[in-house]
C-alpha cells in the first residue's frame, strides 16, 4: 500500500500488439509476456527481476482478470499513457493482523472520543481521496478513472472494502482493498488528520482478525508498513498462504458499516 511504483517503460520492451506469452527474450532488453483474451497469466516466477515483480502487460481490468490476478498474487498497476502493468514482486511486503504494532501514542488516540470508523459507507470517496493524496516519490496517481471504475465494480459485487475514519461527520482517513476468502488485499491509504489512516489500520486488522482472516497483502516494503508490523515474505510463502486463504471463507459481500464502532474506546 502506498509504494512508490518503479518506472517500467524505459527499461521493458512491449510487444507492439497483443501476442502469445513471449518466453524467449532476442535482446540484452527483457520482453514481457501481452496477456490473452482469457483472463489467465504466465507463472508468477517469471516475472522481473528488475523492475522487482513486472510478469505481463495488456489484459483488461474486467472483474473475473483482477480476481483471478489477486488470487494468483498478482496485482494491476501502471501510469497513464501505458498499457495495463501486471506485477508479482519478491519479496511481498504482508501484515499478519494478529502482529500489528499499536504505539503507545496510537493506542491513546484509539481511545481518544472525537473519531468514528466505518465500514464500506464511502468507497468511492475513500479512493478519490488516495488518487488526490500526494506521495513521496511519485509524480500522479496511478489511480486513475479506470482504476476507479474497475474497483467500484468490485465493491459493488462485495469484494472491494473500504475503512473510514470520520472526525465530526468528516472523512479524514481510511484505507481500501480487496477480500478473497480470508486474505485480504491492501491498495491504498489517506490521512487528512493525525493518525487518521492509522486508526483505520487498526480497526482493519481487530475486524480481519474476528472474520479469521490469516494476511493482509501490503505489496511493495515501505518504512511505514515495517513501523506498523509489516515485514517482507519470500514470493514461495506468500503463493502458499494465498492458496489456503483464499480458499476459506464465506460468500462476498459488504461488510456491516458499524462492525468496529467503539472497538478500541475507553473510559477515561
Amino acid at each position: 500500500m502506498n509504494a512508490a511504483r518503479p518506472k517500467a517503460s524505459r527499461s521493458v520492451r512491449f510487444p507492439p500488439a497483443p501476442a502469445p506469452f513471449v518466453t524467449n527474450y532476442p535482446s540484452a532488453i527483457p520482453m514481457i509476456p501481452w496477456l490473452p483474451h482469457e483472463p489467465r497469466f504466465p507463472p508468477v516466477e517469471t516475472a522481473l527481476r528488475e523492475p522487482n515483480g513486472l510478469l505481463a502487460a495488456g489484459g483488461d481490468l474486467a472483474p473475473e482478470r483482477i480476481l483471478a490476478a489477486y488470487r494468483r498474487g498478482i496485482f494491476p498497476w501502471f501510469s497513464p499513457g501505458e498499457p495495463i502493468l501486471w506485477w508479482s514482486p519478491d519479496p511481498r511486503m504482508v501484515l499478519f493482523p494478529e502482529e500489528f504494532k499499536c504505539s503507545r501514542s496510537l493506542t491513546k488516540t484509539l481511545r481518544h472520543k472525537d473519531y468514528e470508523v466505518r465500514l464500506d459507507t464511502a468507497f468511492g470517496a475513500v479512493m478519490a481521496a488516495c488518487a488526490a493524496t500526494p506521495r513521496e516519490g511519485q509524480n500522479g496517481t496511478w489511480i486513475s478513472a479506470e482504476m476507479q471504475a474497475a474497483y467500484g465494480r468490485l465493491h459493488q459485487m462485495g469484494f472491494a472494502h473500504s475503512v473510514e475514519t470520520w472526525v465530526h461527520g468528516r472523512l479524514v482517513g481510511g484505507l481500501y482493498g480487496i477480500a478473497i476468502g480470508h486474505a485480504f488485499y491492501g491498495e491504498s491509504m489517506f490521512s487528512h488528520a493525525t493518525d487518521a489512516s492509522k486508526i483505520a489500520l487498526a480497526h482493519l486488522c481487530l475486524h480481519l482478525r474476528q472474520l479469521g482472516f490469516g494476511i493482509i497483502d501490503c505489496q511493495m516494503e515501505t518504512q511505514h508498513l515495517a513501523s506498523l508490523g509489516a515485514r517482507p515474505i519470500v514470493r514461495h510463502d506468500f503463493i502458499a498462504h494465498l492458496d489456503r486463504l483464499t480458499a476459506a471463507g464465506g460468500e462476498a459481500g459488504a461488510w456491516p458499516a458499524e462492525a468496529v464502532r467503539d472497538a478500541f474506546r475507553r473510559e477515561v
